[in-house]
């Protein structure tokens, strides 16, 4: 005989208290942020934060290896029982920017910066670890915690996938979870979507050469100014006019360089700038475009123009499987008013796309705005103003376990 069909889902017993337990662990996960927090370290090389790292998980039953191109950390924590591995991600790395804060744990390092919040995810993972090490004996399969170095930027992910983080625990990994602190939406709030989630991102540099003379001769010379400065209005064109307004594409040209006085027509100007994208095939459409665009309007102004394009990272796109096994977890171990469906892709980046590319997973953004700032107002990532609200990682270490935990289950 069957029951009625509108009951209520019972709440999962293995998750219950979770949350609880992440918020005992919150001195340990303080301490951890504000100390990586006063001492930032940039790139890939990033040694006193894979100190307190490894200071911090000492007493845990973890097989830690440290990465021979990077000073990346893995940490093991294998189960009782034999089963699947799932992996956790915490990015390492800060920003050159001199933080004016005003916080009484600020950057003791001029020109470095956690203004992305890196520190955090170090500290919410590291109290994962320990949340989960305390159920070992009852797990079945393993737990990859991936301390990743270089994400701004350096391809961190990549050198970590290239020393085998993904079989660290001697096989594949089935599921992959990174979470990212928010400064611009509520405290505690998980944001997820299934599919597109964050763009890819490329750079490019162009060199336009024409032939130099003096200011008031211009007919003495070929001006690569006016060239490049058509390239700047062309290129935008070229994104309205031959990119699918429904697979979008963003072009910005950050920096434009040329001359050194106000009488002297220069030899050579200088565009630089990125764009990004949703999928890989606009990307080699806007790959393809760029150099045709820019070597065109050069070759209308009599200059020669060399154009470079520096590969930057995938677009980032959540498994929708277990986009919606994160938002259901969420929602069981949060509660339903710290659960959001995120409603379009941001045009952002992040090198987690190359484990996404392996492996089933999802990126979710985990707000953290404080308690006295407006989140449409708070200053946003990558602000040397940016704070975030430390009340939030409790959550965040309680989602980290739980889709570790929904993926290896308890005995």
């Amino acid at each position: 005989m069957s029951g009625p069909t509108d009951v209520p889902t019972l709440p999962d017993t293995r998750l219950a208290g979770l949350l609880a337990e992440a918020r005992a662990l919150q001195p340990h996960t303080v301490e951890l942020r504000r100390k990586i927090h006063r001492h930032p370290e940039i790139g890939l090389q990033l040694p006193a934060t894979q100190t307190a790292i490894q200071e911090a998980l000492a007493d845990l039953p973890l097989e830690i290896t440290t990465g021979k191109s990077t000073t990346s950390l893995t940490a093991v924590l294998r189960g009782a029982r034999p089963g699947p591995s799932v992996l956790l991600r915490g990015d390492m790395d800060a920003l050159p920017l001199t933080e004016e804060t005003g916080v009484e744990f600020a950057s003791q390092v001029d020109g470095r910066m956690h203004a992305c919040g890196h520190d955090t995810h170090v500290a919410m993972l590291a109290s994962a670890a320990r949340l989960l090490a305390g159920r070992v004996d009852r797990l079945a399969g393993s737990v990859v915690f991936m301390f990743q170095p270089g994400e701004e930027g350096y391809h961190g992910a990549r050198h970590m996938i290239h020393e085998g983080v993904l079989d660290a625990a001697g096989s594949r990994v089935e599921r992959a979870l990174a979470l990212h602190i928010w400064a611009n939406r509520p405290t505690g709030v998980i944001s997820c979507r299934p599919g597109r989630m964050m763009a890819s991102s490329d750079s490019f540099v162009v060199r336009v050469t024409g032939r130099g003379a003096h200011g008031s001769m211009p007919q003495n010379g070929i001006d690569p100014v006016p060239a490049a400065a058509a390239m700047v209005g062309a290129l935008q064109t070229m994104i309205s006019r031959r990119v699918n307004v429904f697979d979008p594409a963003v072009l910005s040209v950050t920096r434009i360089s040329a001359g050194t006085t106000n009488n002297v027509i220069p030899e050579t100007a200088e565009l630089e700038g990125t764009f990004r994208t949703q999928s890989e095939q606009t990307r080699a459409l806007v790959r393809d475009e760029l150099p045709k665009v820019c070597e065109a309007i050069g070759a209308a102004h009599g200059c020669r123009v060399a154009v470079d394009i520096q590969p930057g990272y995938p677009p980032t796109v959540n498994d929708p499987v277990e986009a919606g096994r994160v938002l259901a977890l969420a929602g069981g171990v949060l509660g339903p008013d710290h659960v959001e469906e995120w409603a379009d892709p941001i045009m952002g980046a992040e090198d987690f796309s190359f484990v996404l590319q392996r492996v089933p997973g999802a990126l979710a953004f985990l707000g953290a705005c404080p308690p006295d700032e407006d989140p449409g107002q708070a200053a946003p990532n990558h602000s040397n103003r940016v704070r975030y609200d430390e009340d939030a990682m409790p959550h965040g270490v309680a989602l980290y376990a739980a889709y570790a935990l929904d993926t290896l289950g308890l005995g």
